[in-house]
């Protein structure tokens, strides 16, 4: 079973791989093409049948999510009356593997009549539908997964990467940003992340441990049990930023040989801090804070001002509790 499943994996990705190659001259026309369609306003149009027309909700779905603008078409549904959803503005991707697919070239006229241009994604560059497009995108990935060569397998995850890139090129092409894509993203986590800024999740006030470098360890130990804290923050004059004391630090600063002899609680806590550390401004998104936490594998960030000021504190394990993780 195990040898059958690796095969599978082996198979689609050469498929990728092949398709990954072929990409050339008509990949940037079709970009320029949707390019020219979204700056009038247009709507990218997504059509499929069988499993490719669930092939076309996902690609539509990341198109509409990232910035192009996207509707699926449904080719038997349009020829009994959704063909009013679309406009001459408007560019129609048809995706069919074999390029023979009767309820899409049957489509193809009746959208040109509506002045749609037509991006055409097929495995066979010979085909029906590829000759009725405008722009046609191979999908050269080779043979199905499927033991007897029938079942979309193969061909499905070639077509959808191939509209993951479509998508990801659009978004560099339009220059779409992060505060544009948490617009299209209000709810849930990913909303959150996108929406919330660092000042929305810091701890601040008496949850804040502050201390100054003339401080002593038991001082740190008391303000981060005060503000129920894993962190104090070391600040100088005008609350400038120079170091931070975790409870990590802490139990690794017991740990080693000599502390109690460098003065125990009482050694200064300038001579045990991490000087210099990471921090963040408050004005970054909270999607940026996370990214930050995953690369440095770090749990307590200080906050500060444009100025270098200061201004709290965040804490891994607050964001859950804002469902912000």
């Amino acid at each position: 079973m195990l040898e059958r499943a690796r095969e599978v994996f082996d198979i689609e990705i050469e498929g990728l791989r092949r398709t990954r190659e072929s990409l050339g001259a008509t990949f940037v026309s079709a970009i320029a093409m949707m390019l020219e369609c979204v700056r009038a306003e247009g709507i990218i149009v997504v059509t499929g049948v069988g499993k490719n027309l669930a092939v076309a909700e996902k690609m539509s779905a990341i198109f509409a999510s990232t910035g192009t603008r996207s509707i699926v078409l449904n080719p038997v549904q349009a020829m009994h009356g959704d063909l009013g959803m679309v406009a001459p503005r408007d560019v129609l991707v048809a995706l069919s593997f074999s390029g023979e697919s009767e309820e899409i070239l049957r489509l193809i006229p009746a959208v040109r009549r509506h002045g749609l241009k037509v991006i055409g994604m097929t495995g066979r560059p010979g085909s029906a539908l590829a000759r009725l497009s405008d722009i046609h995108l191979e999908i050269p990935c080779g043979k199905e997964a499927c033991p007897f060569g029938m079942a979309p397998t193969n061909s499905t995850t070639a077509t959808m990467a191939m509209g993951d890139a479509l998508a990801m090129v659009m978004i560099d092409a339009m220059k779409f940003d992060i505060s544009s894509y948490a617009m299209n993203h209000p709810a849930g986590a990913i909303g959150r992340a996108l929406v919330l800024k660092v000042s929305d999740v810091m701890r601040t006030g008496d949850r804040l441990a502050l201390v100054e470098p003339s401080a002593t360890v038991m001082d740190a130990l008391m303000a981060m049990t005060c503000a129920k804290s894993g962190a104090a923050v070391v600040c100088g004059e005008d609350r400038k930023l120079l170091g931070i004391f975790t409870d990590g630090d802490f139990r690794r600063w017991m740990s080693e040989s000599g502390a109690a002899a460098a003065g125990g609680l009482d050694a200064p806590i300038s001579g045990v801090m991490t000087r210099s550390p990471m921090f963040v401004h408050d004005d970054i998104f909270a999607s940026e804070l996370l990214k930050v936490f995953g690369k440095k594998q770090i749990d307590d960030l200080p906050v500060c001002d444009s100025d270098g000021r200061v201004v709290g504190l965040v804490d891994i394990q607050d964001l859950p509790k804002m469902k912000v993780l």
